[in-house]
């Protein structure tokens, strides 16, 4: 494998505190695109097979931004760069740091939750998924919508901490151009139950991989990679 050399950090600024910053989950997910990206491959994939890569909850826009940063060093890595998130300030937020990165209105930006108000052409169309989704168990006040701030939909996960990534998972596989290789991309917490959640990712129909995973003070930050399998 050639890795790209020097494969650049987004320039990111948090510009709204409803939006969530980029973490150590954020930065684990680049880290390991920088480690699996070259000029054939991503992550095994051919790169010339990968049309169309969806950011979704993208925040800030740094994981969208990255890969769109990448096209620029890498002329064989040529996919259509899309984001979304439930948030008004993430999607400003994400179109400010598109311009302090010198790529206004390169990358598709969606104001939606989840998959909801996607256009239906976008069905069966993405061959990588990216979602670094809120994945802490909730207090019982966020769940009920007492006192609930838009920056708690970036943590919040329901009661038992993976409830958004169920529903996510539920509606992906539709998205997904299961005509060719593709991967899901999703960050999960130690501080849920993954056993459980391993469990609900087999029934729907996903075979699941942790590729990276990391220690940080209360929990640790697991990176999976997802295919669906049942086709």
């Amino acid at each position: 494998m050639i890795i790209i050399p020097l494969l650049p950090d987004p320039i990111i600024e948090c510009d709204f505190e409803s939006v969530y910053a980029p973490s150590d989950d954020s930065y684990l997910l680049i880290d390991y695109f920088k480690s699996k990206i070259d000029h054939i491959y991503f992550d095994g994939i051919k790169i010339s097979e990968i049309n169309n890569i969806l950011d979704l909850g993208t925040g800030t826009g740094i994981i969208a931004i990255f890969f769109q940063l990448i096209k620029i060093e890498n002329p064989n890595f040529n996919p259509k760069i899309f984001a979304s998130d439930i948030l008004e300030d993430a999607i400003k937020c994400a179109k400010l740091n598109e311009k302090r990165n010198n790529i206004d209105n390169q990358i598709q930006i969606f104001h939606s939750d989840l998959f909801n108000s996607f256009p239906e052409n976008l069905k069966h169309s993405f061959n990588i998924i990216v979602f670094n989704p809120p994945y802490l168990p909730s207090s019982k006040f966020i769940e009920q919508n007492i006192n609930k701030q838009n920056i708690d939909y970036s943590w919040d996960g329901g009661l038992k901490g993976y409830e958004i990534i169920v529903e996510f998972l539920s509606a992906a596989k539709t998205f997904l151009n299961l005509k060719k290789e593709h991967f899901i991309y999703c960050i999960t917490s130690s501080r849920t139950d993954l056993i459980e959640l391993n469990r609900i990712i087999i029934n729907f129909g996903y075979k699941n991989r942790i590729v990276e995973k990391e220690h940080i003070f209360f929990e640790d930050i697991v990176l999976n990679r997802l295919e669906y399998s049942r086709y």
